[in-house]
């Protein structure tokens, strides 16, 4: 087993990118700040664990999370929801 910090020798190219990518101080951040969206929602009673739902930034800035700007939104609409930054395509949609 790898120890703390390092890879397993069996690991590809692309997790140790992924790894590399989400340990940034950028992302820990952005994922602080999600996860702080969160649970503001879970202590209002909005949401709960594994309940399939996401919380939604209304203005997709992770930073803003004022009670106007969150709500919630089922998994499968929040990502189909963020075609700007780079998710579905709608149904139909002219390309």
């Amino acid at each position: 087993m790898a120890k703390k910090g390092q890879t397993k020798a069996t690991a590809t190219k692309r997790s140790k990118q992924q790894r590399a990518y989400n340990s940034s101080p950028e992302q820990k951040k952005r994922r602080a700040q999600r996860n702080a969206a969160r649970a503001k929602m879970e202590k209002e009673g909005k949401v709960s664990k594994g309940d399939g739902k996401d919380v939604d930034h209304k203005d997709k800035n992770t930073s803003n999370n004022s009670n106007g700007n969150l709500r919630v939104k089922s998994k499968k609409a929040n990502r189909a929801d963020n075609r700007s930054t780079g998710g579905r395509k709608k149904k139909g949609a002219k390309k």
